[in-house]
């Protein structure tokens, strides 16, 4: 396990992999003929009524290159040993090389039948014909939003037609080191659930030589400054998709909220990319605000004694940024009949597995594997569990990563002090109108 994987795996619009994965698209035309939402549609039920046909091999691809991809595949033999006529062969790609050869396999004729996105990939990845619609596995599963969390169930949506079946959410966390909370007389037990709390403990660390919360101008563009835009009242991108909102105040305060951690000695000022995690995990750094895939890497880490929460209420408003994993189907040139029920079948039984798949840190998008006593029991991924009533997304819009590289280059900036922080972010925001505006026209 890397350092560097529990930094850069998801940011903001995806961070790095939004705009690894635009650049895959824009290179690569449909898999398939026909606009979304027309193609035919597969009989057998949508994997509800089983597969009785053929032994079939289906490729299933994702970017579950961490501490999680293990523990899908435990999942992928339990079901290979239950189904003797289906063969799932799981393939992980780090994501950003995920969403660049996708779209390419697609456009060749060499999909494979099964693929994990993120919610804030679908739309792109369904106005460019790459991933086939799946109204009929929902219809099988009979599940509605209200089975699900909501704004994961909404997330599987594109222009009325369901391109994704959510797994799960997984929100931005506070992850507290118990041993340097001990050791700057902060109570281990009590993490900080407001901004206040927050930089008091800070306090005591800096008063004991500790710089407790370190930050880095290479990674704050991903989940943690998002957090914070959302808290102080902004958002990314607007709704429409037609307006990026990170150049306004609330987004200033983040980053400035962010870049104040460095001004004022709580973190070094020239931390690595992957500081906050480095530092945690050597009992260097009190706390870190990062997703809840740490925590199979850190539970892993013997020694290492912590805890999770939820972010506190830094900005005023109790919000949390978040994705989600959905299932999608790649579109094929040549679909197979067969090939096609399986994978359905296959999509069925995993969704309802998601208790297992908690084990990997993610929250379970279905309410009643959340509601199950056994899921009380699974320890830090029941504190990311509180904060579904308040997480946010990016609206489901094609092409809207393709401004994180604004953003990344502004919060850089800003950070190192090379632009103030209210010239930097406006100036992106404004190119990344442009870009947004372009979008509209290519996409419609």
């Amino acid at each position: 396990m890397t350092t560097s994987f529990s930094i850069s795996r998801r940011s903001l619009l995806g961070g790095a992999l939004g705009a690894a994965a635009v650049a895959g698209l824009s290179a690569c035309s449909p898999g398939s003929a026909g606009p979304p939402g027309q193609e035919a549609s597969v009989s057998g039920g949508g994997g509800a009524e089983g597969y009785d046909g053929p032994a079939v091999e289906l490729a299933f691809w994702n970017g579950l290159t961490g501490g999680d991809g293990p523990i899908m595949r435990k999942m992928i033999n339990q079901f290979n040993a239950e189904h003797a006529n289906i063969k799932v062969s799981m393939t992980a790609i780090a994501w950003a090389e995920y969403y660049q050869k996708l779209p390419a396999a697609v456009s060749n004729g060499k999909a494979p039948e099964i693929g994990l996105m993120h919610a804030d990939t679908l739309a792109t990845n369904a106005a460019r014909q790459v991933i086939s619609p799946l109204d009929d596995v929902a219809e099988a599963l009979k599940v509605s939003e209200s089975d699900f969390v909501p704004i994961a169930w909404n997330g599987g949506l594109y222009q009325d037609k369901r391109y994704g079946i959510p797994l799960d959410v997984h929100p931005a966390g506070l992850f507290y080191n118990k041993t340097v909370l001990e050791k700057v007389g902060a109570d281990p037990e009590k993490p900080p659930t407001t901004g206040d709390e927050l930089m008091a403990i800070l306090d005591q660390c800096k008063s004991k030589g500790i710089q407790g919360m370190w930050t880095s101008a290479l990674s704050v563009n991903g989940l943690s400054s998002q957090t914070t835009v959302y808290q102080y009242g902004g958002k990314m991108v607007s709704d429409d998709g037609l307006t990026a909102e990170f150049g306004e105040e609330p987004a200033q305060k983040a980053i400035s909220w962010w870049k104040g951690l460095i001004d004022n000695g709580y973190s070094p000022k020239n931390a690595a990319g992957d500081g906050d995690f480095v530092s945690f995990t050597n009992d260097k750094g009190a706390f870190m605000i990062n997703g809840p895939w740490n925590t199979t890497p850190l539970a892993a880490i013997k020694k290492l004694k912590w805890g999770a929460a939820p972010v506190p209420n830094i900005g005023g408003e109790q919000v949390t940024w978040a994705g989600s994993h959905q299932f999608v189907l790649p579109r094929q040139q040549k679909p197979d009949a067969n090939k096609a029920i399986a994978s359905r079948v296959f999509i069925n039984w995993i969704s309802q597995q998601s208790l297992t798949w908690a084990t990997a840190g993610m929250v379970p998008a279905r309410n009643e594997v959340r509601e199950d006593p056994e899921f009380a029991k699974m320890g830090p991924v029941t504190e990311f569990a509180k904060e579904i009533d308040y997480i946010r997304f990016v609206p489901p819009i094609p092409g809207v990563n393709d401004v994180m590289p604004e953003w990344v280059t502004a919060t850089s900036e800003a950070m190192l002090g090379k632009k103030p922080v209210d010239v930097a972010l406006p100036e992106a925001a404004e190119k990344a109108n442009k870009i947004l505006a372009a979008n509209q026209k290519k996409y419609g």
